[in-house]
């Protein structure tokens, strides 16, 4: 798999390559997902220059074909929360199986400079691949929803 990653120290992402990816994100998110302008926002702030934003978008090819992407925020939080966190990964459902998630795990964890924290529903089958990558479950999220 080759990777390219797109951040604003490094290849800030271009209009083509955001739309390819927000589109690849709704569509292979499946029930997990978000409306593409909220995808589209989470990949303006991993690109953003302003003080206290950041972090960087990952995508994945085979050839000429996107496989997978990732979208990591940076929570300007460091030594209380963790530095960045997971706000979207996904793989094509027909490359599913051939290892292209792990592979994206672990170039993200590479990629992210301190700790990454994510939020998986609970009945998702990728926690398999999370708990495998070293990720762990010590706390209970809980939300008020106004």
């Amino acid at each position: 798999m080759d990777f390219k990653i797109y951040s604003k120290e490094n290849n800030k992402i271009e209009s083509e390559d955001k739309d390819t990816i927000v589109s690849f994100l709704h569509k292979h998110l499946e029930e997990y997902g978000d409306e593409k302008s909220a995808i589209e926002k989470a990949i303006d702030y991993s690109n953003s220059e302003e003080d206290g934003k950041g972090g960087f978008v990952l995508s994945g090819s085979v050839g000429d074909e996107l496989v997978g992407a990732v979208v990591v925020n940076e929570t300007g939080m460091s030594e209380y929360i963790p530095e960045n966190i997971l706000v979207y990964i996904a793989v094509d459902p027909e490359k599913r199986g051939n290892g292209y998630g792990e592979m994206l795990m672990r170039k993200t964890v590479d990629t992210a400079n301190g700790d990454v924290a994510l939020h998986v529903e609970k009945e998702n089958p990728a926690i398999r691949l999370y708990e495998k990558i070293g990720f762990t479950n010590p706390y209970l999220e809980m939300r008020y929803k106004k």
